[in-house]
């Protein structure tokens, strides 16, 4: 039985639990899931160098999953832009059932192997992406089957799974297993499996946006300022790297000016 599926000794009596005692219990769970994370490191560091070298060779990294997998890669995809201010079609989430899924669960979709391929061909996929099939179970013949598409086209695969046990390393350059254990709520791979999953997706998209040049020291110059908060953060930004004072700063951005050249032409 797959390690997600099983039950959790520690949970038994979930449904007799106070609400205190119910989230303890969950938090106490939470508390494993870095350290399952942890282990990982060495492979999500390879996961990352594979997205480095497609971002240079002008590809992307398309993150491919079903159910929760796939709406976590979608909600990384759609931070990027904003954060990092690359275009919307350099980090893409695909999600089985499309984009209705992402609201409305559409479970039934992860077993259907010939949409895998038929979503991955729609994106045009080519030999200088980086493909990174996301499934809790590691079985779900959509993601195998995508991943199987995209290896046969060169790009670059990553398989990033929850369970030691899985199909689709199969098809991977790079096999990521974040092994959380039995959830809390038997089976709700929401749970731990999918933070593991969040937080190691957060990793890939940052630490290759910034071995791309997209950060300063451990700061985000080029995030649009696209609302108030947003602004005065990129002010800040400004003041920081140069000095110049937060006021002067915004008076520049206030012209349409980026971070980069902002803080370019102060240090000439």
């Amino acid at each position: 039985m797959k390690h997600t599926e099983q039950r959790n000794p520690n949970t038994m009596g979930l449904d007799k639990m106070t609400a205190l005692e119910a989230v303890t219990a969950m938090n106490n769970e939470d508390k494993t899931v870095a350290f399952a994370v942890e282990k990982a490191l060495p492979e999500i560091a390879q996961a990352v160098e594979l997205v480095v070298d497609s971002f240079q060779k002008g590809g992307r990294l398309i993150y491919v999953g079903a159910g929760t997998s796939g709406r976590l890669g979608v909600l990384d995809a759609s931070e990027c832009p904003p954060t990092f201010g690359v275009p919307y079609e350099q980090v893409i989430g695909v999600i089985a059932g499309g984009k209705d899924a992402v609201f409305k669960a559409a479970e039934g979709a992860e077993d259907s192997g010939e949409y895998g391929v038929l979503d991955m061909k729609n994106i045009n996929i080519s030999d200088k992406d980086t493909v990174v099939g996301i499934s809790v179970s590691g079985d779900a013949a959509y993601i195998y089957e995508a991943l199987a598409y995209a290896k046969s086209m060169g790009a670059h695969t990553v398989a990033l799974s929850g369970n030691p046990e899985n199909r689709i390393s199969q098809q991977a350059k790079v096999t990521i297993v974040t092994d959380t254990g039995a959830e809390a709520l038997t089976g709700s791979t929401r749970l731990k499996a999918g933070t593991a999953h969040k937080m190691v997706l957060n990793m890939l998209s940052t630490v290759a946006m910034v071995r791309t040049g997209k950060v300063i020291e451990n700061l985000m110059v080029n995030v649009a300022p696209t609302n108030v908060k947003l602004f005065d953060r990129a002010a800040r930004i400004c003041d920081t790297l140069t000095g110049m004072g937060v006021d002067a700063a915004k008076a520049e951005l206030a012209k349409g000016r980026s971070i980069v050249e902002i803080v370019g032409d102060y240090e000439k």
